[in-house]
Parts: C-alpha cells; sequence; structure tokens
C-alpha cells in the first residue's frame, strides 16, 4: 500500500469516527467523574493493587511486586519499569509487545510469529511472564484489556520469582473489581489498515462488601503484510469480597482466544534483511494457521491479622492449548534470486496448578525497623507436544517475487513428541531492614526444589533430573534524603537445563547443572516530584553453565559463558501540568565470554542494540486538545550469535491527538511511523526478520459512565 493511500484512510477513518462524539449529558459527566474518584479511593484501600490515576500522570509510587511488601520503588535496590493504565491508554496499545517498545532495555523477538518473546539484558526467553505475581510462562501473545499496569523487573529475580527471570521478569497485574460505585468505559478503534477492536470495562457493586470487575474485548487483526489476519476474543470477569474488615477475597476468571497467520518475517540477503519485499508473505494462509485457547482461573485472599502482620494465599490454575504451523523461509536469498523454504507444525497443551503465601510482619526489634517476608510457592505444571515436519511437492526451492508462490505442503509424520512433568515448591524468607533514617538493607534467600520427567513419545527415552537451588539477593541503600536513594545488590538466578519450556531430556541432558545468572547493579533513584521519579542505573550479568555441544563427543556439555553490562537510564511522570513523561535511554554491550563450537568468545550476543532510545509525552495544551509524540531509536543489531545478518538502526516516529468531547466521551488518534521509515525491529533467526509497519493511524472514541 502506497504512502498516500494510507493517509486517505487516515482521514476517512478521522470523518467518519469524528461525527458521535458530542451527544454525552453534563449530569453523566458529573456522575462519572464522581464514581472516578470513589473507583480510585476504593482501588487504593485493596491489598494487592495500588492505582495511580491522571492526576499522577504515568508515575507509579509503588508497587508490591518487587519485594512482596507494599515498599516505594525508591526503595527497592533494582531496576523496575511500569507502564501505567495512563500511558497504555493514551499510546492506544493493545498487546503486550507493543507496550514494551518504550521500556528501555527491552528488546522484542519475534517468537516466530506466535508468541511473546523477549530479551532483557541480553537473556532471551519466551517464559519469564507472570500474572498478578504468578507464573505465566505458556507460549502466546498476552493482551491488555483486562491489565492495568505492566511491570519489568531487571535482573535476576529467583528470590521473588523462583527459576528463570535471569535478564529480567515482566510482570502484569490485573484490574481490581469495583464495591463503591458503578463506572465502567465503552472502546472502539479502527486503523488505517483495516484492524478493529472493541472492548468494555465494567465496575459495579454487586451488594454491601461484594463487587465485580467485568472486561471483554474483541480485535480484528490486519496489517501492511500479504494475507495476514485473525482476531482475539477475551473475557474476564473478576469477582471480589470484603470478609469483615481485615480481608479480602478475590477471584478472577479469563477465556483467551487467538487465531492469527504465523508470519515470520522475510530472510536475509548479502548479511542484511532482504528489502523491497516489506509485504511479501513467505508462507501460505492455509499452512499458516495459529490457535491458542487459554482457561485462567485466580483466587486470593488477603487477611491483616494486626496493623503490623498480614498475609495472603493465592491459588492459580492455568490450562493453555496451542497449535501453529507454518512455511518460513530457511536460508538466505541465493544468487540466483530463490529462497529455500521449510515447514513444520507444532501442537502443545499444558496446564498449570500453582499456590503461593506470604507472611509479612513489619515492626522493630532495638530500635532498628524489619518489614519481615515469609512466603512459599508450589506447583506441578504438565506438557504435551508434537512436532510434524512439513514435505513439500517438489522443490522447496522458489523464485523470489512480489508474491511468493508456496508448494504444496503436508505433514504426514511425527518427528518429535514427549510428555514432560514438572513440579515444584520452595520456600523463601526476606528483611528489610531499616538502620536509622539514612541506611535501608534487603536481604533475601530461597530455596528451590525443581523436579521434572519428561518421555520422549518417539524413542521411548524416559529422563529425570531433580535440582535444588539457594537463590540469594542483597542489597544496601544509603538515603541522604527520603525521596533519594543510591544503592547496590547482588543476586542469583537458575535456570534448568530442560530450559523455559520444558524440552524434552535425553541420556546427557538429564545429567547436567541449571544454567547460573549472577546480576551486580548500582543505581540511583530521586523521587524528583510527588508525580516524578529518575531512576539510572549501571549493570553486569554473568551467564554460566550454558549448554553448548562438545566438538568430539557430539554431546552437550557444559562450557558455555555470557557477560551483559550496560547503563540504564529513566524519567517517567509528570513534569509540569499538563505533560506527563516516560523517557529512557539504555547502553549496553554482550559478548560470549567462553569458546564453544556455538560460538568463539568475543562474539556479540544477539539482539542486544548497544544504544536504546524511547521517549514518549504528552502534553495537554487545554483542558479539551492534548498532543502525544514518541520516538523510539535502536542501534545496529545481530539477529543471533552467528553475528552473520546484521539489522539495521532504525528511528521510528509516533505521534497522537487528543480531544475530550466531554468528560465522558474522548477522541484520539494514534500514528505510527510518521515519517514512513523502513525498519527492521526484530527477528527469530537470520532469516526469519520481522518488517516493521509503515505509517498507520488508527482512531479511538472511549466513552466513560
Amino acid at each position: 500500500m502506497t504512502a498516500s493511500l494510507r493517509l486517505r484512510r487516515i482521514v476517512l477513518a478521522c470523518t467518519v469516527a469524528a461525527g458521535p462524539i458530542g451527544w454525552a449529558s453534563p449530569a453523566m459527566a458529573d456522575m462519572a467523574a464522581e464514581a472516578a474518584v470513589m473507583a480510585a479511593d476504593a482501588a487504593a484501600d485493596g491489598p494487592a493493587i495500588i492505582v495511580y490515576g491522571r492526576p499522577d500522570g504515568y508515575d507509579i509510587e509503588k508497587t508490591p511486586t518487587g519485594t512482596k511488601t507494599d515498599t516505594p520503588l525508591v526503595d527497592v535496590p533494582q531496576t523496575i519499569s511500569v507502564i501505567s493504565r495512563e500511558q497504555l491508554d493514551d499510546q492506544g496499545v493493545l498487546n503486550l509487545n507493543d507496550a514494551l517498545r518504550f521500556v528501555p532495555g527491552v528488546v522484542l523477538g519475534q517468537g516466530e510469529g506466535h508468541r511473546d518473546q523477549v530479551t532483557l539484558r541480553g537473556q532471551n526467553s519466551t517464559a519469564d511472564f507472570f500474572l498478578d505475581g504468578i507464573r505465566d510462562d505458556a507460549q502466546y501473545y498476552r493482551p491488555l484489556y483486562n491489565v492495568e499496569r505492566v511491570e519489568v523487573l531487571k535482573g535476576a529475580n529467583a528470590m521473588i520469582f523462583g527459576r528463570g527471570g535471569g535478564g529480567g521478569v515482566i510482570n502484569r497485574v490485573s484490574k481490581a473489581p469495583e464495591f463503591d460505585a458503578l463506572s465502567g468505559s465503552a472502546t472502539g478503534g479502527v486503523d488505517s489498515f483495516g484492524a478493529w477492536n472493541v472492548a468494555l470495562d465494567l465496575g459495579a457493586p454487586l451488594a454491601d462488601g461484594v463487587g465485580l470487575r467485568f472486561n471483554t474485548t474483541y480485535e480484528a487483526f490486519d496489517n501492511h503484510r500479504q494475507q495476514f489476519g485473525g482476531h482475539f476474543f477475551g473475557v474476564t470477569p473478576t469477582l471480589g469480597a470484603r470478609l469483615g474488615d481485615d480481608t479480602t477475597f478475590t477471584a478472577t476468571y479469563e477465556y483467551a482466544e487467538d487465531r492469527r497467520t504465523t508470519d515470520r518475517g522475510v530472510p536475509s540477503r548479502g548479511g542484511r534483511p532482504l528489502t523491497g519485499y516489506d509485504e511479501t508473505f513467505f508462507g501460505s494462509v492455509t499452512a499458516n494457521p495459529s490457535e491458542v485457547t487459554a482457561h485462567l482461573a485466580h483466587a486470593r485472599i488477603d487477611h491483616r491479622f494486626s496493623d503490623s502482620l498480614s498475609a495472603n494465599l493465592t491459588l492459580h490454575y492455568g490450562w493453555y492449548d496451542k497449535f501453529y504451523s507454518n512455511v518460513y523461509p530457511n536460508g538466505a536469498v541465493s544468487g540466483a534470486n530463490t529462497v529455500t523454504l521449510a515447514a513444520y507444525n507444532n501442537a502443545t497443551r499444558r496446564e498449570n496448578l500453582i499456590g503461593q503465601g506470604n507472611l509479612v510482619w513489619k515492626g522493630s526489634t532495638g530500635g532498628v525497623g524489619h518489614t519481615l517476608l515469609l512466603g512459599f510457592e508450589a506447583g506441578d505444571q504438565s506438557t504435551f507436544n508434537a512436532r510434524r515436519n512439513g514435505v513439500f511437492v517438489g522443490s522447496p526451492t522458489v523464485p523470489l517475487a512480489d508474491t511468493i508462490v508456496v508448494p504444496g505442503v503436508s505433514f504426514p509424520v511425527i518427528s518429535t513428541s514427549s510428555q514432560s512433568d514438572a513440579s515444584f515448591w520452595s520456600i523463601y524468607a526476606q528483611d528489610q531492614i531499616d538502620i536509622g533514617d539514612h541506611v535501608k538493607i534487603v536481604g533475601g534467600l530461597r530455596y528451590d526444589e525443581f523436579e521434572i520427567s519428561s518421555t520422549n513419545l518417539v524413542s521411548g527415552f524416559a529422563g529425570q533430573r531433580s535440582d535444588g537451588k539457594w537463590s540469594p539477593r542483597i542489597g544496601l541503600i544509603l538515603k541522604p534524603r527520603e525521596n533519594v536513594s543510591v544503592y547496590g545488590s547482588y543476586a542469583i538466578s537458575f535456570l534448568p537445563q530442560s530450559g523455559d519450556q520444558f524440552a524434552v531430556l535425553d541420556a546427557t541432558t538429564q545429567a547436567l547443572a541449571p544454567e547460573r545468572f549472577e546480576n551486580i547493579e548500582a543505581g540511583v533513584k530521586w523521587d524528583v516530584t510527588g508525580a516524578l521519579a529518575f531512576t539510572a542505573a549501571v549493570y553486569q550479568l554473568d551467564r554460566t553453565n550454558t549448554r553448548a555441544t562438545d566438538p568430539i563427543t557430539g554431546n552437550a556439555v557444559l562450557t558455555g559463558s555470557s557477560r551483559a553490562k550496560g547503563i540504564e537510564l529513566s524519567l517517567v511522570g509528570r513534569v509540569t501540568d499538563g505533560l506527563d513523561v516516560s523517557l529512557g535511554y539504555t547502553l549496553q554491550d554482550g559478548e560470549v565470554t567462553a569458546t564453544t563450537t556455538a560460538a568463539p568468545a568475543g562474539r556479540k550476543l544477539a539482539q542486544l542494540p548497544r544504544h536504546q532510545l524511547s521517549a514518549w509525552g504528552r502534553y495537554n495544551f487545554t483542558d479539551r486538545f492534548g498532543f502525544g509524540l514518541g520516538v523510539i531509536h535502536q542501534s545496529s543489531q545481530y539477529a543471533t550469535i552467528s553475528n552473520a545478518v546484521v539489522m539495521p538502526a532504525f528511528t521510528r516516529i509516533d505521534a497522537a491527538f487528543y480531544y475530550d468531547a466531554s468528560d465522558t466521551v474522548t477522541l484520539q488518534i494514534n500514528v505510527e511511523n510518521v515519517t514512513d521509515t523502513g525498519y527492521f525491529p526484530n527477528a527469530h533467526t537470520d532469516n526469519n526478520i520481522s518488517v516493521g509497519e509503515p505509517l498507520n493511524a488508527k482512531v479511538t472514541l472511549r466513552i466513560k459512565f
């Protein structure tokens, strides 16, 4: 699609959407404003959710996630980036990937076109995702329609979250039930490619001490790529009950249905992404479906025994059924201008049952303050997986063209299949110690017992491994002023050799010890005002026990290691009345530090751009009109650890316009890639490289009630 045609679609979409913006009455506006205030007060009183609305802009003062206690972010010895609901709405994002684009130090992966995948501090993961502090590790795209905020916790996080989390974790915080007043919003949007969405967010008291939050959405997918399409449907009711003055119970159920085309991008040519074929789909609409159905159930009870002692208990169940199939480029474009394709399909079923409990005591001994955390976590995770390789009718090598003619393909025989059952339990303790007004110490220790048994359903080999690991965390915080902290921290995390998706064990891997992540960090946090926070940090992360192939025996051995280091800066919040910003910059570097057959020492880590800049701001010119501007810059990076393909640097500029027709009706236009820049944001292999979207606008109408 040409830029001029996209512009005409943008103008048409704006004209159509501008019609119904003025119908809301002043009485409705007053009711909605009062309900919003009451809802914010009710949410702030809740034990698990701390919500700060538009009066405080994008800044989040505190979150319990980093320590499992109610601790201001300025007192947590760790880099934590928080994306508020206000920022998500202003940027018009609907999924986790788009939200993370403006977080410094987060590099998005392609995820083979069917899942969330990120690189945090040089460590790639498909499973370091959490929902309300509970593991949500299946491979799928995570929506944000029922999310109050997104939290990115950098560095090794095993003390709080358990195994994995070597480079960091991403936690989504759900919206809370409404106890006191009816409130809600209805949202609809359409973009210039034809994608559209509708959503409903309703909060209502059902009885004295009983509240409901109901969220649902439907999204129809479309973009600049050939034959791309699909939909997402999600519905999440949340019920809350105040069982007396000191006890709160919350129960949530989510149904998620995702159907989309699996798109693995373009191949490389001459060590660079293929250019001139931004819309070309190297697959087949019939052979590239992705289907995910998920059921998530979550129950939590919070109880306050006294002003100094409280506890919470959570039980989470997750059931995921996923199938995807894909035809994709399996090599670079040849000198004869041909591309070789490959194909496979994959089916996965996962069932998670996880329980977690925490006891928090606040007090003092001998004039020294304490916030003591004692907790446990236990769970079972069962995973079935089967893969079938594709067989083409004729040659899989096809001529390069604007429209690829894919030969017929079938998937006749299962190539790999496994059943894995993982169980784990852990106990942990942490103390936040206040020594006077200027010194704080955060120290914690966690023990995890992780056991996995797997059966290769093709060969019949049954493997089993059990690991018991200690994960320490220590942080020293100096407080020259109440709103300033200078900190240093040290933490260790681990990942079993079965990986983050429970790969089937063989005779060699079942004998290998887990990978180890060691993170050292120092930083400064400054709450410039009550609504503006600055963070600066420097880190070094060492990964050891990385699996590699022995060049003589061909067996997997523990010889790999790597080091990533960097500097991270961020400024988030309200600068002046009417101006909210989210600014971030990361300077980072990473390399292999021990030679293996996979990569020699000195080779650079994949998808780790040296410079990464993100800037987003919203300015309200009047009570009715606002403007948003965003800039994303990434320097060049290697697609994989082979260092054979370089993804060029790029800069993308976004803009937004806001018009409040009344206190209850808002119209906004988000324009992505204003300059229509061609770029390649992420990759999965050297020849599966995503193409960034060209100029695109989305019109959103939001009605509050």
